[in-house]
């Protein structure tokens, strides 16, 4: 049996038998649903072909949060975006890409992307990619999808493209800017734990 205790400024207190718990309490946010939705499923289409041209149409920024990210067509889509102006900056599971496994970050790194390690999470399991939130042409792309070649060829996993919906796609950077706060920031890799 629980019981809550007291609530308030975003915490609640819960007795669950004889021990307290104490935890940030969120609630949820509705937005309108506005724009148009992509999807792609691996391995039957192409999720990592839908992603590189959502990628190659962003103009100002893109903001990403990756649990594994060892694509390199996926790397390079990104860098293509930051030479040619785009403000890119990657944040990543740290457990999972510190020792640089692959090339793609690495390379990211070589061309001067911003890339910064959650360490905060057991694991920071988002797939994320925030594209021109402030708009036009603002994207939020989302969903299983890890970056990697076994995704794209091996396993079943799904990518959910949200365009020209852009209060979600600002409400997932909030969330991102919230997640980089508490990253490291990386300058090379591998990294030792």
């Amino acid at each position: 049996m629980a019981e809550v205790f007291a609530r308030g400024q975003g915490v609640a207190v819960v007795a669950i038998g004889l021990c307290v718990v104490a935890a940030n309490v969120h609630s949820s946010v509705t937005l309108p649903a506005t724009g148009r939705v992509e999807v792609a499923f691996s391995p039957r289409d192409d999720p990592q072909a839908l992603l590189t041209r959502v990628i190659g149409a962003a103009s100002k920024t893109i903001h990403v949060q990756a649990y594994v990210f060892t694509s390199q067509p996926i790397a390079d889509a990104l860098i293509a975006a930051h030479r040619r102006g785009v403000k890119v900056e990657v944040l990543a599971d740290a457990g999972m890409n510190r020792r640089g496994t692959g090339k793609a970050l690495p390379k990211l790194l070589e061309a001067g992307v911003p890339l910064a390690f959650e360490t905060r999470y057991a694991a920071a399991h988002n797939k994320v990619v925030i594209i021109d939130p402030q708009g036009p042409g603002c994207a939020l792309v989302t969903g299983s999808y890890n970056f990697t070649w076994s995704a794209r060829n091996r396993n079943a996993e799904n990518i959910v493209v949200h365009h020209d919906n852009c209060a979600l796609a600002r409400h997932f950077l909030d969330n991102w800017r919230v997640h980089r706060k508490d990253a490291e920031v990386v300058k090379r890799l591998p990294q030792r734990p």
